[in-house]
């Protein structure tokens, strides 16, 4: 079925982070503030993630991550792998990450300035903390290009022979994001998918365009992915969902302008359809609940450890 054939399949949430908050928008743009790092983080942990993404989003246009303090901060009080992306653009970067409480980095933008960053990477750090981020857009011609930037910058590069490039300079890891199908409920890009994954020998993340647990099945199935990221339908889901999650939200924030966690909880354009548009609709997923229904359907992941009661289904 994967690569891996009996290895537990890794259920990744993906926290894109802009100033104190998580966001997300759709194929990359139009951001909602759903939540802040910290809270999303230990919730996730809780309920069964078996890594964690850190991206910041706006890294790469002020070439700087800015991430380490929730990094430091979530190392205490999660115990999973979590990955950085965004601004990483030298070894010195990708130290001062590890050293916050990291265990890899994702890099995309700098990679493709500098290839070579990838091979000095691996072999200070070990390939296994090296992810190359790999956001392609699907043209309409059915080519898949590279973007970078977080999904600003067309390079013109094909994203397949990026993907086995990156793996020859010493990537561990791919990380695919499809920027068309980004937020857009859709599914994965299985096609493109299934393509990296039969043409490289490192583990491939699936990323961009959940909209039900039913895509998760269809990107380990079809696509062979060995893991799959995802943000709206958890964000969504524990946004929305009763009971105990809600304290650990900002709901009541008052302080609602730039400067600190601002509109955290701003959950009513949830009503109107997924990300606000209403003719694009998703299921809410749990993490326990997602991984029930894929050992159901003969899908290995890794058993759930959290002590947290699980809410009903909505």
């Amino acid at each position: 079925m994967v690569k891996g054939g009996t290895t537990p399949i890794r259920i990744i949430p993906r926290l894109d982070i802009k100033g104190p908050n998580v966001v997300k928008g759709i194929q990359f743009d139009g951001n909602r503030v759903l939540g802040t790092p910290d809270a999303l983080a230990e919730i996730y942990y809780r309920e069964g993630a078996d890594e964690l993404i850190f991206y910041d989003t706006v890294a790469s246009l002020y070439r700087r991550n800015s991430l380490l303090q929730y990094i430091q901060k979530t190392a205490e009080k999660i115990f999973i792998p979590m990955t950085v992306a965004g601004g990483i653009r030298s070894i010195g970067d990708i130290r001062e990450i590890l050293r916050a409480g990291a265990d890899k980095v994702a890099i995309n933008t700098a990679a493709i300035e500098n290839p070579e960053l990838l091979r000095e990477a691996s072999k200070v750090f070990g390939a296994q903390c090296i992810v190359a981020s790999v956001e392609f857009y699907k043209k309409d011609d059915g080519r898949y290009e590279i973007w970078t930037d977080y999904g600003r910058q067309p390079t013109g590069m094909d994203a397949f022979d990026w993907a086995r490039r990156a793996v020859d300079l010493g990537a561990g890891e791919i990380l695919l994001t499809s920027i068309r199908n980004d937020g857009m409920g859709r599914g994965f890009d299985l096609e493109f998918t299934a393509k990296v994954a039969a043409g490289v020998p490192v583990p491939v993340i699936a990323g961009g365009g959940s909209g039900k647990k039913e895509d998760f099945l269809e990107a380990i199935r079809r696509g062979f992915a060995d893991a799959v990221s995802a943000a709206s339908v958890f964000h969504y889901y524990y946004a929305t969902a009763p009971g105990d999650n809600r304290r650990w939200m900002s709901f009541d924030e008052p302080r609602l302008r730039m400067g600190e966690s601002i509109d955290s909880g701003n959950i009513d354009f949830l009503k109107e359809g997924y990300g606000g548009l209403r003719e694009i609709m998703t299921d809410r997923v749990s993490l326990p609940g997602l991984k029930a229904y894929l050992e159901e359907h003969g899908v290995p992941v890794r058993p759930l450890v959290s002590d947290v009661k699980v809410p009903a289904e909505a």
